[in-house]
């Protein structure tokens, strides 16, 4: 199915991203850091807040995003995507929208009351399955439902403030595992076949004008999920660090690393997005979720490691955060606001792809050297 997805997309010209809407893209530069910010706060930000959100070219407001204030989800991601743009109209948002799992918070989900069976079902008939029988899922292979979440997306993404959607909790939808013994393994292909025409829908009709960035490069998946890139603009990238389906933590990297340099040079968008606190355990080995990092030594050193990888797989369209953390609300970050000198510092284009040796990577700037070593999880970074 995926293969003949790929067949179309490139007979209809669409596979080439910057040949087919390049005014949809970020802006982009060389000359510091290129980055990208993620985040949510229930309240309503603040003029300062605004201000430090419009110096980034690409912005993603998470789900509960105003919510507190504005009532829902949509409502308050419009005003923080209002605000935003009222400092930068450059500044690409993006509207958060998970693929798989039901949260609340959401206007629109009054009417998925309309929709017989919208959630999936395990053999006793309850519908609460994932994050601790808190929340539901979507059964995707329901028509009704596929048309509810699709006509979501394209209505917020008619908005003038909102540049496109964030697709998450695509690893939920494609990994085999995820609620296999729950709803067993034939109505898992099922959600899997589905979600790809899922996708390709949003592609042909949102992706036609906005961007569609998702969660979707992951080591885990068949060629690190690099397949369904055919419908996105871009992946953002978590939980590369892990160990996965027989791989160790070194192979999960090292095929991580890959499909990210191959993504980047195939002009796709990376939201490359790493912890600095101590990793939380989530789930799935997913590191979205990190505690709250405290300024000194081992924080300095996680930015240099960070910074390395992102810096050995970026190439035009690639973006950096370095995070503990994605709700800003009240103390919850201790990176909300701050910047590190790093961010600051002459980079310039890269010199050449970069150069790997065993678990060793190097790469040359024009202002700066990288040294990578993803074994002993040590980097060196050197400003000229």
């Amino acid at each position: 199915m995926k293969k003949f997805y790929s067949i179309i997309l490139v007979l209809s010209g669409l596979f080439s991203l910057e040949a087919a809407q390049p005014e949809k893209m970020p802006d982009f530069s060389w000359e510091t850091v290129p980055r990208y910010m993620h985040m949510r706060k229930a309240k309503a930000f603040t003029q300062k807040e605004f201000d430090y959100l419009a110096k980034f070219p690409l912005i993603t407001l998470e789900k509960t995003t105003g919510a507190t204030t504005y009532g829902s989800t949509e409502k308050g991601s419009l005003e923080a995507a209002k605000g935003i743009k009222a400092v930068n109209p450059n500044a690409k948002v993006l509207y958060y929208r998970n693929i798989i799992v039901h949260y609340g918070g959401y206007d629109v989900n009054d009417s998925m009351g309309a929709i017989d069976t919208p959630l999936l079902l395990n053999e006793s008939g309850d519908s609460k399955l994932i994050h601790k029988k808190k929340r539901g899922a979507y059964d995707l292979t329901n028509p009704e439902l596929q048309s509810w979440w699709l006509d979501h997306c394209q209505e917020m993404a008619a908005h003038p403030e909102i540049d496109g959607i964030f697709i998450d909790g695509n690893i939920k939808a494609l990994e085999p595992a995820f609620l296999r013994n729950e709803i067993g393994k034939e109505k898992k292909s099922e959600v899997e076949a589905s979600y790809g025409d899922l996708m390709c829908d949003l592609h042909n009709t949102v992706g036609k004008e906005e961007l569609l960035i998702a969660n979707i490069i992951r080591a885990r998946l068949p060629n690190s999920g690099l397949d369904y890139l055919e419908f996105f603009d871009g992946s953002y990238l978590e939980g590369i660090e892990s160990e996965a389906n027989g791989m160790t933590r070194i192979e999960y990297l090292t095929k991580g690393i890959d499909a990210i340099q191959k993504a980047a040079r195939d002009g796709k968008i990376i939201c490359f997005s790493m912890g600095l606190g101590k990793a939380r355990h989530v789930g799935m080995g997913i590191d979205d979720t990190r505690q709250k990092a405290e300024r000194g030594l081992a924080v300095q050193n996680r930015l240099t490691y960070s910074l390395a990888m992102f810096l050995v797989c970026a190439e035009k369209y690639s973006y950096f955060l370095a995070h503990d953390g994605y709700s800003v609300n009240g103390n919850d970050s201790s990176v909300w606001l701050k910047d590190f000198p790093e961010y600051s510092k002459r980079l310039g284009p890269p010199k050449g792809p970069a150069n790997r040796d065993g678990n060793i990577y190097e790469r040359m700037f024009e202002h700066v050297s990288v040294w990578l070593d993803i074994e002993n999880e040590e980097a060196r970074i050197e400003w000229k």
